[in-house]
């Protein structure tokens, strides 16, 4: 395939399922704001043309904080035996649970830290726990995957089979920052690779279990990158089929070793992290991954008006109600919205909001 000569091409080629990394770079750099917004909508409505917006009501259960992989974007771990450091009980589990239940949750999203000590038995364990009650499971990113693979020295397809036996219902796209091993050498050098991300994924799907897809953007990539995940998502996508929802959201700097970085800063290359540049990237997001059902806006990092805008920009989940958020949190954002919130700003916006039960579009 070859690059398109203007933004008008590249934008064609994504309405034909072609488009490039170079296309896809070219849009973020050049075309219109507004000229992507309305080709993301009609994509959007052609996907979805009852007008419907959707959220869940579930609760993000972070199992323990401690980290062997020690991100400089994350401000949320802490190293076994630092001060701060923990990791829930299982009477902790179970009230965060069954206070889910009570508020009408319908699904927990359980992830953590890469603990140097817990292996596959440990997410076993949790996994059961969890399916005590009467709740969806949706855990275990593929970073977590990999890590509980290779402390029990068993392979991914094991692993992912025990869980899937334990309860578990679906796999987050966490850990996917940016697929491309040259950012990831930056920001997570100590994390799987993309192709490895990939691989936990493709097993995931081949084994029936549905997953989520995530991109982390806004730090020190450059538009090319977040073009190449995009398309290397596409992709896998067209080989599994397993895919059921994307979602982008912004890098938070607060409390990170990434912010006191001299490659963070006004000269980063993306400088996608502020509004603008987030509707940037979800239009294109959505332009590009035609074959991925739906793509979910980030209130919780962007704020309930511009996840609003984002309606119109490609977006058609409005996400979790997140009872509970610790990761973004502990970057010092804190956006919270209760349900009849989500409700009335779907509203305001002129969609249909529809209240889900599965995990279709969570992280």
């Amino acid at each position: 395939m070859t690059s398109s000569c203007s933004w008008r091409d590249a934008l064609d080629a994504t309405a034909e399922g072609r488009a490039t990394v170079e296309d896809g770079a070219l849009l973020l750099r050049e075309a219109p704001l507004f000229d992507l917004g309305r080709a993301a909508d009609v994509v959007r409505r052609r996907l979805h043309p009852d007008g419907v917006v959707t959220y869940i009501v579930d609760r993000n259960i972070n199992y323990t904080n401690v980290c062997s992989c020690q991100c400089t974007f994350c401000a949320f771990f802490r190293e076994k035996g630092a001060p701060g450091a923990y990791v829930l009980s299982d009477a902790e589990l179970s009230q965060k649970i069954e206070e889910t239940l009570d508020a009408g949750g319908t699904q927990v999203l359980l992830q953590g830290g890469l603990h140097p000590d817990w292996g596959l038995a440990d997410a076993v364990r949790l996994a059961k726990a969890v399916k005590r009650h009467p709740i969806r499971l949706h855990g275990f990113s593929p970073p977590e995957i990999w890590h509980f693979a290779d402390r029990s020295g068993v392979s991914i397809a094991e692993t992912i089979s025990r869980l899937k036996e334990s309860g578990l219902d679906s796999l987050p796209g966490g850990g996917a920052e940016i697929l491309d091993d040259s950012v990831r050498g930056l920001v997570s050098p100590r994390k799987i690779s993309w192709r490895q991300w990939a691989e936990v994924m493709r097993e995931a799907h081949r084994q029936g279990l549905p997953t989520s897809a995530t991109m982390m953007f806004g730090s020190i990539e450059a538009p090319e990158h977040i073009a190449s995940h995009l398309v290397r998502i596409r992709e896998l996508q067209d080989e599994t089929g397993g895919f059921t929802s994307f979602i982008p959201w912004t890098f938070q700097a607060g409390n990170t070793l990434l912010s006191r970085d001299p490659r963070f800063g006004e000269s980063r290359p993306s400088g996608f992290g502020h509004a603008i540049g987030y509707l940037r990237v979800l239009a294109v997001s959505r332009l590009i991954l035609r074959n991925v059902p739906t793509v979910q806006v980030s209130w919780v990092t962007m704020g309930a008006k511009v996840a609003q805008l984002g309606l119109f920009f490609g977006g058609n989940d409005y996400g979790s109600t997140m009872m509970e958020e610790n990761v973004v949190a502990s970057t010092g954002v804190s956006f919270r919205m209760s349900e009849e919130e989500i409700v009335a700003t779907i509203r305001d916006a002129g969609f249909h909001p529809r209240r889900r039960e599965e995990h279709r579009c969570s992280t």
